[in-house]
Order: C-alpha cells, then structure tokens, then sequence
C-alpha cells in the first residue's frame, strides 16, 4: 500500500443481533499503519430482520440464496443511508463482513449473507466480502479475523478482548499471533433477558443480583468444547444445541441463569490469559461492569477499556482493514490462528 490516505467504509453484523456496525474510516501507512474513525453508526434491526436473520438456521438452500440477495440489499440501502447522513464523498471502496449464518469449519462450511454484488451495485462502489470461505477450503476455521488487525492496528496491547456475542482473544506468543473464540457471552446473556423483554442486561445489574448454581457451572465448564486446544471457534449453532439445552434443564430465575453463566464466561476467559501484561476489553461485553469486575477478580493483568467508539466499533474498523489489505493482495489471515495450510489473503471483491 502507498502511503497516501485510503477511505473505506466497514460494516459488521454480530450474532447477538445488536444491529449492524458501521465505520467511515482512513487508513494511512508510513512505518506502521494509522487509521481515523471519521463517522460511525450501529443500525439498530426492526423485527422482521431479527427474526429472519435468527430463523435463517432452519431456512433451505434456495431459501438462503434469497436471503442473500435481500440482506445484500439491506445492507446496500443501509450504507446509502450511511453515506448521506455523514455527507461522505470520498470512498475507496467498502468491506462488508455480512452477517454469519452457518459457521461449521469442521465441517467444511461456513456462510455469510449480504451478497456483495447486489451492495456494489446498490451503492455503485468496489465491495470486499466473503472473509471466511477461502480459508475454510484452506482447512481452517475462517475464524477469527480480527486478529490480524490486533497485530498491526494494536500491538502495544499484550491481549485483545472483544466481548461480543461470543469472547475470542488474540495475543502475540514467539513472534506468531495467536487467536481463538473462547465461549459464548451476549448471544447467552441477551437470549435470556429476553425473555423478561429486556434488550440486554444493563451493566450487569441483573447478574449481579443472581446466584451461582455450582451444578450447572460445573457442567458448562466439562462441555467438551472447552477441554479441546486446538484453533478453534464457535457459531450460533453451539448455543442452540449445546448451551442453551444445558441451561433450561435447571429451571433458574434469570437472574440466577445469569449470574451463573456469567460466572463461566469469566472462568473461560481467564483460563486462557497465560501471562501478565494490559487486556485490551472491547464489544458490546466492556459495559458489562459486574462482568469486568468478575474478570478482575481472576486475572492479574491491567485491563484497559477504551472510549466508547472503539468499544463498539473496533470489529467494524477491523473488517474495513481486512479489505485494505484483501485489495492490496497482503495477508489477512493468519495460519497461526485459524489453522490453515498457509497465511492468505482472503476475500471476494465485487466492482461496480
């Protein structure tokens, strides 16, 4: 990449269903790489797109190829929607990272809907999509992506955190990043206080005044999951078929589902931070405050929260500089951390 400035719009769809992540963002290159969020915006979902988005696990083939089309569509009107609010002119191209249905790289498969034609010619710009596949056919696990970001865009930070509807972290051991989801956290938690029609737990404060059920930690800790080292990394298929069921066998309050279950996100995560150093928290789980004092509580290290605009948009940043480097042709994904055959640069890239 030469070093004058590129301008490139990001998008990310979490599977908690928030809404969708938008960044307006340049990125600049000299020694380093140095990035300006300029404009961001989350759009929050209606309904109807909740429960289709959420429904899509059960849809067929041709089912899903229609709803690729659509969602590429929303996405599209959503980005122009986007670009004339924060009166944007100057666009190199945009990085979508769609929104993830399928996601079993064991299995050979993973998709993502928002199909990046019908954005590019909805928006009438050059679109990066479709992160993951290629490395899924490169035996890895498509995931996570973000760790190749955490390595360029913030290596003074010995941990990154993001805390979104699943935990993944990544860190630098022996020169090589290291990265892997670690357990469910908001697509578990929103999931039920849901069900007291609550959008999420605000700061904890439900969780906070719950009770551990010892008998129903101890069996989401022994899930079989957690005891495999190897790369790795979750979908929403996890929780359907293996949290969700575990939980509902114990007939709990919410608040003690919570509690527990907040529990377990903290014992997984710290399970995992081998050494001292500052843990950079973000997602939507860093205004969890009873959830980042319970991580406190069992790590040793100095956790940083940053301000707001990266808290929520640090994915949507991430997958815009995925793009980036998709375009220049550099490597985007990291052997080291899905576990495929080579390091690659990964993503389809539709023109208009």
């Amino acid at each position: 990449m030469n070093a004058k400035k590129k301008y490139v719009i990001g998008l990310m769809s979490g599977t908690s269903l928030d809404g969708v992540d938008l960044v307006y963002v340049s990125f600049e290159r000299n020694i380093n790489f140095a990035f300006n969020i300029i404009a961001a915006k989350t759009y929050s979902y209606s309904d109807i797109w909740k429960h289709k988005l959420k429904s899509a696990f059960d849809k067929n083939s041709n089912e899903l190829s229609k709803l690729d089309l659509e969602y590429g569509a929303f996405l599209g009107n959503l980005i122009n929607l986007f670009i004339e609010e924060f009166q944007i002119d100057n666009i190199n191209f945009i990085s979508s990272h769609g929104h993830t249905i399928f996601h079993k790289p064991n299995e050979g498969i993973t998709l993502q809907v928002g199909n990046g034609l019908v954005i590019s010619q909805i928006t009438n710009q050059k679109v990066v999509c479709d992160f993951r596949t290629q490395d899924v056919k490169l035996g890895g696990q498509g995931a996570p992506l973000v760790p190749i970001g955490d390595e360029l865009l913030f290596s003074e930070f010995h941990y990154c955190l993001n805390l979104g509807g699943f935990a993944n972290i990544s860190f630098n051991s022996l020169g090589q990043r290291m990265a892997f989801d670690i357990c469910p956290v908001n697509i578990v938690l929103n999931h039920y206080t849901r069900k007291i029609n609550l959008e999420y737990d605000d700061e904890g404060s439900i969780s906070s005044e719950g009770e551990i059920n010892n008998q129903l930690l101890k069996r989401l800790n022994n899930l079989p999951f957690y005891q495999d080292e190897k790369p790795k990394s979750l979908g929403y298929e996890f929780v359907v078929t293996e949290i969700i069921p575990l939980i509902d066998e114990f007939s709990l309050s919410t608040e003690n589902i919570l509690r527990t279950f907040i529990e377990h996100i903290a014992i997984q995560i710290s399970n995992k931070i081998k050494f001292k150093g500052q843990l950079l928290i973000t997602g939507g789980g860093a205004f969890n405050k009873f959830l980042i004092r319970q991580l406190e509580s069992k790590v040793e290290n100095q956790i940083i929260i940053p301000n707001e605009l990266l808290i929520n948009f640090k994915e949507a940043l991430i997958f815009a500089f995925l793009g980036l480097l998709r375009v220049d042709n550099q490597i985007n994904c990291l052997k080291s951390v899905t576990g495929a055959k080579k390091d690659h640069s990964s993503g389809k890239i539709y023109k208009s």
